[in-house]
C-alpha cells in the first residue's frame, strides 16, 4: 500500500496484478502495453505502441504529453466525444488540472502524478451520481510511455458502467454538487508480464495424471 498526500486529502494506492482491470477493452490495452514493458522492464516509447482495433477505442481515450520539469503538468492533446460530453466540454490544449477545476484537482490529479512517478499503470475506480440520481462506475486506466528514461506522454482509457442499466453522461462530471466516491486506486506493479491465452507458461508444472501408477510431474521448459 502507498500513500499519497495532497493538500489535506490522504490518497491510497494498493499493489495490484493487470487482473484488477475489469473492462474487457481496458485490459486489450493494457496487455499491449505490457508486451512491449517486458523487452526492458520500462514503460515503452509512445510511438511503438498500436493496439488492434484502436481506432474502435478513440472516443474514450485521451492522450495527454508530460511535463515533469516541476511537479507533473499534464496538458490535453486529444480527447475522445464521450468524455467531452462527461466534462461538459472540449479541452485539447488545456492543462488537465485547468480542464477539471479546483473541486476535482486533489482527487484527480494524484492519480496522474502517481503514474508519472513510478512508471507503470494506474487503474482507480470511482462511483459519480448523473443527474438522475444514477450511480455510475468511472474506471479509468492511466499508460505510462517515456522517451530517454523520462515519462513524457500518458494514454487514459475511461470507461464509464451504470448497473441499473442506462444513464445519463452529458455533464458526468460537473452535473451535481456530490464529488465522485473512490472505490479503488491502484498501482498495476505485480505480474507485469503477457501470457497469450491458452499458452503454457515456462516452468509450469503439468500433471500427467493418466500414466499407469502414482502421476508423474514433470516441468515444462520453454526454449526460446
Amino acid at each position: 500500500m502507498r500513500v499519497f498526500i495532497a493538500g489535506n486529502i490522504v490518497l491510497n494506492f494498493a499493489s495490484a496484478a493487470p487482473s484488477v482491470v475489469k473492462s474487457i477493452k481496458q485490459r486489450d490495452l493494457l496487455n499491449t502495453w505490457l508486451r512491449l514493458y517486458a523487452r526492458e522492464q520500462m514503460a515503452p516509447p509512445i510511438w511503438e505502441y498500436q493496439p488492434a482495433r484502436l481506432e474502435e477505442e478513440l472516443s474514450d481515450l485521451i492522450y495527454y504529453t508530460v511535463d515533469i520539469s516541476t511537479t507533473p503538468r499534464l496538458t490535453i492533446q486529444s480527447e475522445g466525444t464521450r468524455i467531452s460530453r462527461a466534462y461538459g466540454h472540449t479541452g485539447k490544449g488545456v492543462l488537465l488540472d485547468d480542464y477539471i477545476g479546483p473541486r476535482l484537482v486533489p482527487l484527480v490529479m494524484p492519480v496522474y502524478h502517481e503514474c508519472v512517478a513510478r512508471g507503470l499503470p494506474v487503474y482507480s475506480v470511482a462511483d459519480v451520481d448523473d443527474i438522475y440520481g444514477h450511480i455510475v462506475a468511472y474506471e479509468r486506466l492511466l499508460l505510462p510511455f517515456q522517451t530517454d528514461g523520462k515519462i513524457c506522454h500518458i494514454v487514459a482509457s475511461l470507461k464509464t458502467f451504470c448497473e441499473d442499466g442506462g444513464f445519463e453522461i452529458k455533464n458526468l462530471m460537473r452535473g451535481n454538487d456530490t464529488l465522485p466516491r473512490p472505490r479503488l486506486r491502484a498501482v498495476i506493479d505485480r505480474d507485469l508480464f503477457h501470457r497469450p491465452p491458452g499458452r503454457i507458461a515456462p516452468a509450469e508444472l503439468v500433471e500427467f495424471g493418466d500414466q499407469p501408477g502414482p502421476g508423474v510431474t514433470t516441468e515444462v521448459i520453454e526454449l526460446n
